[in-house]
């Protein structure tokens, strides 16, 4: 098993490229199920859950090839990807395959909306917590799909096709928002999604599916208006800056020191997270295509930071926070509202020397003048980056095992990285 090994203490200098959105890429891919025509999708970022999502969308007949070439056949990056479901050759997603990744569940919304039908195998739990599907599932019965629930799979059905609704979501849900906003595009007449997720992905997927003949208002608020259509065809589409990894990125610079340009950047998607920065000592400069960061030599000053659904912080940033403040000049404190076990990262800091203190959903960081490399080990995607963070100051010598998470999410991060000067490599097992 690959692991990263970090020798800390070099401040980051230079220029980093922000690759495509994740959170946008896959529910993207997911809206090829809606049409028969080929969905192009540019500046498709290389990581692991595209290729794992590819294979699941190949299971239901999904033609998928990279840059004009079959999968596999060469690396890329920032790629351009077209996918075409001509033909829908099997409406059952396995377990096999789903539990490989939850958004893969997700699917249920385009199969039932174009086909009347879908089988799809309940996720089951994740390290972060359990994210239930049913916020989804009763979207897709508020607009007329009947559902049950057999042997471990979610089983929707609707042979006259969906139906206009309201459904009004008790919780923002980004996912449940995808896949409502996804099954409404091809309802007969007029759906509101009320409480909907307001993320920029939300507003990106709503753009591509505009693109390919939905009619979508609204995505961006917490209430959107879709007018439901006959049929979906083919679009090109250009995936959004991924803000989490401009955010996470942003401090590690903070957290080493240096001047780093974020190429590609777009600021307005993450204010938040950059006020937060701004508290703690950090400069942001900010123009049309990126945004410069950078940290003096006064130190990192301690925040108080809750996670919330957009515009607020975003939780898939709150473990490279809790990082950045292990070397604040005194105690910050961070409440985790999106996910109920999203700590495990305090352990593995620890490691290193931090000194955070638990209780409940809230953590208190007490700023430690040092930290000490150590050997460490990610528990998932956002929680393993947080640790190459830390390792990036820390005195001596690093290792970060279970490296398959940042994989899922993070392109090129070494190279990345490196180039900024980092002193970084990946230990091949």
């Amino acid at each position: 098993m690959d692991k990263i090994r970090i020798v800390g203490g070099n401040p980051l200098n230079g220029t980093i490229p922000i690759s495509g959105a994740k959170n946008a890429t896959l529910p993207l891919m997911i809206a090829s199920l809606a049409t028969a025509d080929t969905l192009t999708l540019h500046n498709v970022p290389s990581l692991q859950d595209v290729v794992t999502l590819s294979r699941i969308l190949g299971n239901h007949g999904v033609d998928y090839a990279v840059a004009g070439r079959r999968p596999g056949s060469q690396r890329t990056h920032g790629s351009t990807v077209r996918l075409t479901a001509s033909e829908i050759v099997d409406t059952t997603a396995p377990y096999d395959l789903v539990r490989r990744m939850r958004a893969s569940f997700w699917v249920i919304g385009p199969l039932v909306a174009r086909m009347g039908e879908a089988k799809v195998s309940l996720p089951g739990g994740c390290a972060i917590g359990t994210r239930p599907v049913d916020f989804f599932l009763d979207a897709l019965s508020a607009l007329g799909a009947n559902i049950e629930i057999d042997q471990g799979y979610a089983v929707a059905s609707a042979s006259n096709g969906l139906v206009g609704n309201r459904v009004t979501f008790p919780k923002v849900s980004v996912g449940a928002t995808h896949v409502a906003s996804m099954a409404a595009a091809l309802a007969r007449g007029e759906s509101v999604i009320e409480n909907a997720a307001a993320e920029p992905e939300v507003v990106d997927v709503a753009e591509c599916l505009n693109k390919m003949g939905a009619k979508i208002e609204g995505a961006g608020t917490r209430t959107i208006h879709i007018q439901g259509v006959e049929e979906l065809h083919g679009a090109e589409h250009t995936v959004v800056p991924d803000r989490i990894e401009t955010g996470t990125y942003a401090m590690a610079v903070a957290m080493t020191g240096g001047k780093v340009r974020l190429e590609g950047a777009r600021p307005q998607h993450l204010e938040a997270a950059l006020e937060t920065l701004k508290s703690a000592g950090v400069s942001i400069e900010v123009d049309d295509t990126g945004m410069t960061v950078a940290r003096n030599g006064n130190g990192i000053q301690p925040v108080d930071v809750t996670t919330e659904p957009f515009p607020g912080f975003p939780t898939d940033l709150q473990a490279q926070l809790m990082a950045l403040m292990t070397k604040a000049q005194g105690t910050s404190s961070i409440r985790e509202t999106i996910f109920e076990n999203r700590f495990m990262h305090v352990s593995e800091l620890a490691r290193l020397g931090a000194a955070i203190r638990l209780d409940g959903q809230q953590a208190f960081i007490e700023g430690q003048p040092t930290l000490q490399g150590a050997e460490v080990m990610a528990t998932d995607l956002r929680a393993s980056v947080s640790l190459v963070i830390a390792g990036l100051a820390a005195e001596g010598e690093t290792t970060v095992g279970r490296v398959y998470h940042l994989d899922r999410g993070f392109e090129n991060l070494e190279e990345k990285l490196s180039a900024c000067g980092a002193q970084i490599e990946r230990l091949v097992a």
